[in-house]
């Protein structure tokens, strides 16, 4: 039996620290994993930045309400649904998705959790597991499942890579060229393609 697991950001919705970074007028919040593949590293650098302007959740969860799916992302994913089960397996935090979720059909979604004091301000951050992606794949293939895996930046590499197929999914020209084995997609239709063609493998 096959199970998908898909990246969410950069996949089905858009970056949420870019969309909080232009609300904020902070550029320097648009980085991502796309360009630092270091997630501790990054996240110390965003509470930092998030601290320098105090600012906390209430602020970043009024954007992520304006946030929508990506066109085509909703039918996209209950196509997919139609065929393979599916799991969202994201480093975002369950204080930021509940708004994304309900969006897309409430998919299933493994992520991480934030630290937040009584007035709003993120202190800290929980990672579900060391590696959550590539640890998730290996567990799900543990107990029999095989894994396609679809994402778009530097910490989506551990799980594409683990699975019986794996794609890129709109990522970066530099990710390309760094992985150029690695199929990499522009549309839903040519990604909902590979994901069939694997299954017949």
């Amino acid at each position: 039996m096959y199970i998908t697991c898909l990246d969410l950001e950069g996949v089905l919705v858009p970056e949420i620290w870019i969309a909080f970074s232009e609300a904020a007028h902070i550029p320097e919040l648009r980085i991502t994993t796309r360009e630092e593949p270091d997630y501790d590293k990054l996240m110390r650098y965003r509470l930092g930045i998030l601290k320098e302007h105090h600012l906390g959740l209430k602020e970043i969860q009024k954007t992520i309400e304006a946030i929508d799916p990506l066109p085509g992302a909703k039918e996209f994913l209950d196509e997919l649904r139609s065929f393979t089960q599916v799991i969202i397996i994201s480093d975002t935090f369950t204080q930021f998705a509940s708004p994304l979720m309900k969006k897309l059909g409430w998919p299933t979604l493994f992520c991480n959790s934030l630290e937040v004091a009584a007035d709003g301000e993120i202190t800290g951050y929980k990672m579900r597991i060391k590696d959550s992606k590539l640890a998730t794949v290996k567990a799900l293939q543990s107990v029999g499942f095989d894994t396609i895996a679809s994402g778009d930046s530097y910490n989506d590499l551990g799980m594409i890579k683990a699975g019986r197929a794996g794609f890129l999914f709109r990522t970066t020209g530099q990710i390309k060229r760094d992985y150029p084995d690695i199929p990499a997609f522009e549309t839903y239709d040519e990604l909902l393609n590979g994901i069939r063609s694997a299954m017949k493998m």
